[in-house]
């Protein structure tokens, strides 16, 4: 197990592998919108939380396609199908290594990104464990989307659409309880928790959705 965790993370590392891409286009969402929201530094200060999850939301569905397709192409899929280890454990790795090597840079690089939305320090931390808690979800919820399409040719658009529905909750709340930390009505636990509730929900009902997708791909 700890193989195919160490496995997966340098291929996402390597070059093409999709984290360096990821980070880059989280960079590049955060650069433009203040050229189009204009100077109003109080306006960029509300909006920041929603711009930093939008755009980790776009970032961890761009490397969806990256999940099971190189496996399904060169048999490695097959060999997890039919080996004694369960799919599903198979699948929860692959997704943590998925994170591990997409999610958790963004996840880093967000207080610092904050800075040029002009968030202040209490709105970069609540936002970065919110990316932190929620982030997760995003990646096991579009392992079911990955296991549909992994034998499709440019399958991740396809992917992306078919999750996106499904990661909005996730997006509310994560955005929810970093505002919450800021001011507001509601307390920044709730949402809080109701984000950690989604990532552990996700953790054990996706492992099992994508593990059947898989297997009805090789039937």
């Amino acid at each position: 197990m700890m193989a195919l965790f160490l496995r997966d993370v340098r291929l996402g590392l390597r070059s093409g592998g999709g984290a360096l891409i990821g980070l880059v286009f989280f960079l590049a969402v955060v650069t433009i919108v203040p050229f189009a929201i204009g100077p109003d530094l109080n306006l960029l200060s509300r909006i920041g939380p929603a711009v930093l999850w939008i755009a980790a939301l776009l970032a961890t569905l761009m490397g969806l396609d990256r999940l099971f397709q190189a496996d399904a192409e060169d048999g490695a899929l097959d060999l997890m199908r039919m080996g004694e280890r369960p799919l599903e454990l198979t699948v929860a790795i692959k997704c943590l290594a998925h994170w591990t090597a997409t999610c958790l840079p963004l996840v880093i690089a967000a207080p610092l990104f904050g800075l040029m939305l002009a968030m202040p320090p209490k709105a970069l931390g609540a936002t970065a464990l919110t990316l932190a808690i929620g982030t997760p979800a995003l990646t096991f919820i579009g392992a079911i989307g990955a296991a549909l399409t992994a034998t499709l040719r440019r399958g991740g658009l396809l992917a992306a659409i078919l999750v996106l529905p499904l990661c909005i909750p996730v997006l509310i709340f994560g955005v929810a309880a970093s505002a919450a930390a800021t001011g507001g009505t509601v307390p920044f636990a709730t949402p809080l928790m109701i984000l950690a509730a989604l990532t552990l929900f996700s953790m054990v009902i996706a492992p099992i959705a994508a593990a059947a997708a898989i297997r009805m791909l090789g039937e």
